[in-house]
């Protein structure tokens, strides 16, 4: 079934395979930050893991509705869960991003962001938010507003960087104003129009390394460059062998705790599923 993109939004245009927007608001995310992601993705065991995640998450409870990928860079959520059955609308305002998901082979595709897209209210039943949120200077305002273009019930993904303790040069680099507890970010949740369905950690071996390799050499005043992309690339191999052997076993058994709806105590990122709460004013009215 194909989606017609005008249901949802009406302040766009059809050019070259993409829809744009004719405005052009300004976003906190790094110059060549998409191009750098699309050299990591497809080689990257983070990128790898957090998909099978999301698609398991997806699979749970949305695995019949129209999924829009807010902030999702070159589309390799997108492709993955298209791949697995999902229709799926991008939303990226980068145009480096929506040319590296355009190249992959997506066909629904909106260069912008959502407000300027004129996204309409009540009108997505399902939106993920996937290491976007972090960049966004006004959390609580930008969540508010993601809640008004959720359908009733609708429900939103969300993943973050987790633990203020784990702040590192990266972050700085990266754009992010923040990281998150699973608390906090329901927190914010809540205070928003949300009931959250599903809360966990992921990455579950990863806050050690990151403390050690990045935020003590930060601490230390060892500031390498942290967008060095050779760099990035070694870190998200992940090399043949026992250690590799060892971290397959313990991302089956984070896949297999989301199946189950099981949460997973601590980790990396912060992944929750929350649903908008219906206001029943509208409909004593």
């Amino acid at each position: 079934m194909n989606i017609n993109i005008k249901d949802f939004a009406d302040n766009i245009y059809f050019q070259d395979g993409i829809w744009f927007s004719k405005n052009n608001s300004e976003i906190s995310y790094p110059k060549g930050g998409n191009m750098n992601c699309f050299e990591i993705e497809k080689d990257s065991f983070w990128f790898k893991h957090r998909n099978n995640c999301i698609i398991e998450a997806v699979k749970n409870y949305s695995m019949d509705e129209i999924f829009f990928d807010v902030g999702g860079g070159n589309g390799y959520v997108a492709k993955g869960l298209e791949e697995n059955n999902i229709q799926t609308v991008l939303i990226e305002p980068g145009f480096e991003g929506a040319l590296n998901a355009k190249e992959r082979g997506l066909k629904n595709i909106i260069c912008s962001t959502y407000e300027d897209a004129g996204i309409k209210l009540n009108s997505c039943k399902a939106i993920g938010l996937f290491d976007v949120v972090e960049h966004i200077k006004d959390d609580k305002g930008f969540l508010k507003s993601i809640n008004s273009i959720l359908a009733n019930e609708g429900l939103i993904y969300i993943t973050v960087p987790a633990y203020k303790l784990l702040w590192s040069k990266e972050d700085n680099d990266a754009g992010h104003y923040r990281r998150y507890s699973i608390k906090q970010i329901s927190s914010i949740l809540e205070d928003n129009g949300f009931k959250i369905e599903y809360a966990t950690y992921i990455f579950s071996i990863l806050p050690i390394p990151v403390f050690l390799f990045r935020t003590i050499p930060g601490l230390l005043g060892f500031n390498r460059k942290s967008n060095n992309l050779n760099k990035h690339k070694q870190e998200h191999s992940q090399k043949k062998g026992i250690l590799s052997s060892y971290l397959d076993k313990i991302w089956i058994k984070e896949l297999n705790c989301i199946k189950l709806k099981k949460k997973i105590p601590f980790g990396g990122s912060c992944f929750v599923i929350a649903r908008k709460i219906v206001d029943n004013t509208e409909s004593i009215k």
